[in-house]
């Protein structure tokens, strides 16, 4: 028997090192060739390692949120035959074996947990679980909507997902249990609790609180918000999957919004652009390529629809899918995560009356959708029903003035309140 020891790989792009995320394997477990060992995190995207050799695990090379060199032993396999390395090579201070409780913690926060037990944290047996009335548990905005719509208590329901997230399953399985369970389950919301959980910023978590915090501390944000009558644009959005929808796949409102992007710019180039700060060079771009902020289990991500200004409605809303569904479901590679010039975020049906978006460095426009409301408006002197909707926007100050900030907004509200001009040439 000989000893196969896998280093952390050069990932490329200069990269130098990276952060482990998550183990998929312990020590002891037999593996396969091509089986993912563990998750590593880039300063772009997760990136899956996998092993090259058959073999038993006989050390970890480091715990999950531990930013690893490119070159440093990430794993050792006990193999068939000689192994890659002698015995006595072996770096006994490196090559360590992880404590379980470290990869226990690490599926709390993580996308992938199937390397270890449920958090001890969600100790409640079937579907229903006690919150404090003021706790608001994990879920997506698709989860939280069909909750409502079904008059579910999002506290009540216990959340199977990464640290606790309820998931549409978790809502089935509320309501198969019966009203018996219901009625003790709201006894035990008014408990008292002494319980504590601490979660790491480890992984994408910690790769978004990052950049967050690099992007507030060095643009200088400013926000512009502006109400928009989306009832036309609605309309022919409603005509087109009535006429289309069966063939070429239903529209939602974020290709025309991305259509209007497109169209805008030509006339404000100067918005879809990148800054580099320490150079001190504003790049602006000819290519639009739109980031669409995705919330996945594994935290906010911005995979990206290149070329905007190549493709028709379709093709967007098709593109838009694809890309949302990658990031979701931890697919999205390195390339479909990178390069965006402007970035659209939306909250869907949870998006409020006013939000202000935080700009994905280094670019210097952010717009954010915020959600439609039917609401008396007075035109032309009388009083009609419209569906209204505001664009809340944020931009770099330190490159694009107010004056332009405000036309831009304006440029996307006129086409959007008049979408045939969308498409015209």
């Amino acid at each position: 028997m000989g000893t196969h020891v896998i280093k952390m790989p050069d990932i490329g792009e200069g990269i130098a090192e990276v952060e482990l995320s998550v183990w998929h394997v312990k020590v002891g477990d037999m593996v396969v060739e091509d089986q993912v060992l563990a998750d590593v995190m880039t300063d772009k995207a997760m990136v899956d390692i996998p092993s090259p050799v058959h073999g038993k695990v006989i050390a970890l090379g480091g715990q999950p949120g531990e930013v690893m060199a490119v070159g440093s032993v990430l794993i050792s396999i006990e193999v068939e035959g000689a192994g890659n390395v002698k015995e006595s090579a072996q770096p006994a201070a490196v090559v360590k074996e992880a404590p379980v409780a470290a990869t226990k913690v690490e599926t709390v926060v993580e996308s992938k947990p199937v390397a270890a037990p449920a958090p001890k944290a969600a100790v409640c047996q079937g579907p229903m679980v006690a919150r404090e009335a003021d706790e608001r548990p994990l879920a997506s905005p698709a989860v939280r909507k069909h909750a409502l719509d079904l008059g579910i208590q999002l506290r009540l329901v216990r959340g199977t997902g990464p640290a606790g997230r309820v998931l549409h399953e978790d809502l089935d399985a509320y309501l198969a249990q019966g009203q018996s369970n219901a009625s003790a389950s709201v006894a035990a919301a008014y408990a008292q609790r002494t319980d504590e959980q601490q979660i790491p910023v480890i992984g994408m978590r910690r790769k978004i609180a990052q950049r967050m915090q690099d992007a507030t501390q060095r643009a200088a944000h400013f926000s512009y918000v502006e109400e928009i009558d989306v009832t036309a644009v609605e309309e022919l959005r409603a005509h087109l999957n009535e006429k289309h929808g069966a063939t070429r796949g239903k529209l939602t409102l974020l290709p025309f919004l991305v259509r209007a992007l497109v169209v805008a710019l030509r006339d404000f180039p100067q918005i879809n652009a990148r800054y580099d700060d320490e150079a001190q060079v504003i790049t602006r771009l000819g290519a639009v390529h739109v980031g669409i902020a995705t919330q996945a289990d594994i935290g906010l991500m911005v995979p990206v629809v290149r070329h905007a200004e190549a493709r028709s409605l379709w093709d967007s809303a098709a593109e838009i899918s694809r890309l949302a569904t990658a990031a979701r479901n931890g697919k999205a590679s390195r390339d479909e995560l990178s390069g965006s010039t402007i970035t659209l975020t939306s909250l869907g049906a949870l998006g409020g009356i006013v939000s202000t978006p935080v700009l994905n460095l280094p670019e210097v426009a952010i717009v954010g959708v915020n959600k439609i409301v039917e609401r008396p408006m007075v035109i032309k002197g009388q009083i009609v029903i419209r569906k209204m909707m505001n664009l809340s926007s944020s931009f770099d100050h330190r490159v694009v003035d107010g004056m332009d900030a405000a036309l831009f907004i304006q440029a996307i509200r006129g086409l959007l309140e008049q979408p045939a001009t969308l498409f015209v040439e």
